[in-house]
């Protein structure tokens, strides 16, 4: 199976996302939110479309997210300045707070990756992936 790129880029993924997921479950958040918490500390408002596609989330999931992540006081609803008819997410105080938190554990396994692959190859490997993306 190793003769797959294929396999074997879902194999990493698969490594790489249950040791992060494991030491994000120990703060109590998910992947797909640390994704979402990510995104939106650029401090750009998105709407749920925009955001779907930047997350690579199907829209119903995130929906049900973002309406966790509401409840938990991470994310907030706000209508566009420019067109009221539109619905911003924006983070929170603590919606920051915990994004710089779980970012700390992002970046441990990135520095991770490079250090075992080397910083040249990690270079390269990013360029590939960008590609195919």
């Amino acid at each position: 199976m190793s003769a797959y790129l294929s396999y074997s880029l879902a194999a990493a993924h698969r490594r790489l996302s249950v040791e992060l997921n494991r030491e994000l479950k120990k703060m109590g958040v998910q992947i797909e939110t640390w994704l979402v918490l990510q995104t939106l500390q650029t401090g750009h408002g998105y709407t749920m479309t925009e955001l779907a596609g930047i997350v690579l989330m199907n829209p119903p999931t995130l929906t049900k997210l973002v309406d966790r992540m509401v409840a938990e006081g991470l994310v907030q609803r706000q209508l566009d300045v420019e067109d009221n008819r539109r619905v911003q997410l924006m983070l929170t105080d603590l919606g920051m707070d915990v994004c710089q938190k779980v970012t700390e554990h992002v970046e441990a396994q990135n520095d991770m990756i490079v250090r075992t692959i080397g910083e040249e190859r990690a270079t390269i490997l990013r360029e590939v992936l960008e590609t195919l993306a």
